[in-house]
């Protein structure tokens, strides 16, 4: 864990893991129906490090919990960071705490700046959202019209008292914001969508999961094919359990840092067994989706198994989410 004495304006965007500090939850405020913004600084005050669009930091919460939420507020901002979070009864517990819990007033150890989902040089941008998957987009449409750049956004939602941040859309890009609540015009037209943006745009994409699969469904059937950008909430599959058991069994894990050796058998996670020995490990999702356990891989050849590492990128990855992720070879060597 790291200190807060990190340089003012300086970024952990290089760094997987992130610096951790705690910061104090200054306010809090009602964005949208059963989304709640929260605007971290630093205890004393003073600057922190910068970030850029589709960052996210990761809360741990009072009881112990960690959460990955999309930094939402203004990138000029440099004293205070900015999340929002959607109440999800069917989720795991982190974003009722959240809403049922008074943080203000209270810090918490955060992790962070971290950003797997960067915008890309492109011609113009298309941003498709559902819900409060608008957070990460929001900050992306800001940094495109102060770069004079085209772009789009819609932003879909069971109904309007839903539609988190859309009075600040509208007024940032005006008709280049299409809001769709399903209980008046039902779920966005993704085709027409994508059909009606050029080639040489971008296509950012960030929602629940039905969303996000409709998306990379037509973007990989499109002529000429796309290659989508998506963040996604929850694993790919949820349907589908990751299977541990790899083909080659048990293998060793050595923690380079240390030198400790350790076995991994079948039935057991990289990172079950490594928090054994070092349970500051940082982890959240533990199914291969939220990047919060990324590690650098020394040596071995990775077997991954998650939905962050782009399947094009697999081979040459440097990294892992040991929540998932096995190991091809006998002896795996992580950066512990």
């Amino acid at each position: 864990m790291s200190s807060d004495l990190d340089h003012p304006g300086s970024s952990d965007l290089t760094n997987p893991g992130g610096t951790t500090r705690r910061l104090l939850v200054r306010q809090a405020r009602w964005v949208a129906h059963d989304v709640l913004e929260l605007r971290l600084t630093r205890p004393t005050g003073g600057a922190l490090p910068a970030w850029e669009p589709g960052a996210h930091v990761e809360l741990a919460l009072p009881s112990g919990l960690r959460r990955p939420y999309s930094l939402c507020g203004e990138v000029a901002d440099s004293e205070a960071w900015t999340v929002a979070v959607h109440r999800a009864p069917e989720g795991r517990g982190g974003s009722q705490e959240i809403h049922e819990t008074a943080l203000v007033g209270r810090e918490l150890e955060v992790r962070g700046p971290i950003n797997r989902f960067p915008l890309v040089p492109a011609a113009g941008y298309l941003l498709l959202a559902g819900g409060i998957g608008v957070t990460p987009l929001l900050p992306m449409a800001r940094e495109l019209t102060a770069r004079g750049l085209p772009w789009r956004l819609v932003l879909g939602a069971r109904d309007r008292s839903r539609l988190v941040y859309a009075e600040e859309l509208v007024a940032l890009g005006g008709d280049r914001v299409l809001l769709v609540p399903q209980d008046e015009a039902g779920l966005p037209d993704l085709a027409a969508e994508l059909a009606a943006t050029p080639p040489s745009y971008a296509v950012y994409a960030c929602g629940p999961r039905p969303m996000l699969d409709a998306v990379t469904a037509l973007c990989r059937t499109a002529d000429p094919a796309r290659s989508p950008h998506v963040e996604r909430f929850t694993a790919a599959d949820e349907t589908e359990p990751v299977q541990l058991d790899a083909p080659s069994g048990e293998f060793e894990v050595v923690l380079a840092r240390s030198g400790l050796r350790l076995t991994v058998p079948a039935d057991r996670s990289v990172l079950d067994v490594v928090r054994e020995k070092l349970p500051d490990v940082p982890f959240s999702c533990e199914e291969g989706y939220c990047g919060t356990c990324e590690t650098p891989v020394t040596a071995g050849l990775p077997d991954h198994r998650d939905t962050v590492i782009e399947p094009s990128e697999r081979p040459t990855a440097t990294t892992m989410m040991i929540c998932v992720s096995r190991c091809d070879s006998p002896v795996l060597e992580l950066d512990l």
